[in-house]
């Protein structure tokens, strides 16, 4: 389906209801972050030279997205890390006046499990407002460093919804060595850690012989054909309601060029496959679907919230960052 010549994704949530009924709704997000602070990466000792590098890289990087977005007339979500708001605010401010949605991705970008409950709330507190300073409006959305947000540290959901988030995309609905909870909702859905509610958009999933099959971006997006992908966005749009198929990439994907970072061979190959291709793979994305903003899609699902799934913890105990509590 061509958005100029066919049945175009909507670019406002107003204009959602009018999707054809077998085709999900796309929602377009980046995280934002320099390269050398991904998983991969962590406990590398990396060469300061470098660290400067991959700052440097960073803006040209997203700028080329923000080109590809406005060349197609689309709209996304990038979740910036809050330093990111320090080091580099004419691009978080860029971001936000070309229109596109200014979420949160952590202070710098460390996993909920290294948090206790307090720290986790200082670091996101302190992104969430070094973000609101740069671009003078409220940050609603928030995504979990390597989507750690799983049922261990499930009471990072109502962290969440005390700091005043909207909404969250921190759940991938598969199995995974590092991420993932299986047995989630692939649509939309209203999870907590047993005290509040949130909203939640997972990224995208393919189901086929009863396992969710993850293709919503990242490193599936540059290993997996495109048209796994496309496969997904259609089964969404049949089995899920509402219709939406969440997809995340990362500015450094988008830039082959760069130096390597010293990986062990599998890191290397889940890091780098397929990312010469990666720039023409979206382009191909962005003529095909018109995206809308996580946060106008989020604020349309709370006026009925009451309709959409949700997801218990399984009746097991979860953490809270200080002692154990039975979920709710």
């Amino acid at each position: 389906m061509n958005a100029k010549t066919g049945p175009a994704f909507q670019s406002r949530a107003s204009e959602a209801s009018t999707l054809p009924a077998t085709e999900s709704n796309v929602l377009l997000s980046f995280d934002v972050e320099e390269h050398d602070l991904i998983d991969q990466a962590s406990g590398l000792v990396i060469d300061p030279t470098l660290k400067t590098l991959y700052s440097e890289r960073l803006e040209p990087s997203t700028h080329w997205l923000l080109e590809a977005l406005s060349r197609n007339g689309q709209k996304a979500t990038f979740f910036i890390v809050g330093r990111i708001a320090q080091t580099h605010p004419e691009l978080v401010r860029s971001i936000h006046q070309e229109g596109h949605e200014v979420a949160s991705h952590g202070w710098e970008h460390r996993r909920v499990h290294t948090f206790t409950r307090e720290e986790f709330r200082e670091d996101t507190r302190r992104s969430k407002e070094a973000l609101e300073q740069v671009t003078g409006e409220a940050i609603r959305g928030y995504r979990a460093p390597t989507f750690s947000i799983v049922k261990e540290t499930a009471w990072a959901l109502d962290v969440l919804a005390e700091l005043d988030f909207l909404y969250d995309s921190s759940i991938f609905p598969v199995y995974h060595d590092r991420y993932g909870v299986p047995d989630a909702p692939r649509g939309p859905f209203l999870t907590g850690g047993g005290e509040h509610e949130i909203l939640e958009f997972p990224p995208a999933t393919l189901r086929l012989g009863g396992v969710n099959v993850p293709v919503g971006g990242g490193g599936y997006f540059r290993l997996f054909p495109l048209a796994l992908l496309l496969h997904g966005l259609r089964q969404l749009g049949r089995e899920c309601s509402p219709a939406v198929g969440m997809l995340y990439f990362h500015p450094w994907e988008f830039d082959p060029e760069q130096p390597r970072l010293p990986l062990r061979p599998a890191g290397r190959f889940r890091t780098y496959v397929g990312i010469g291709r990666s720039r023409g793979r979206l382009e191909a994305l962005l003529a095909r679907y018109r995206s809308i903003r996580t946060v106008d899609v989020a604020s349309q699902l709370a006026e009925t919230r009451w309709k959409l799934p949700r997801h218990a913890w399984s009746n097991e105990t979860i953490r809270t960052g200080k002692r154990k509590v039975t979920a709710k």
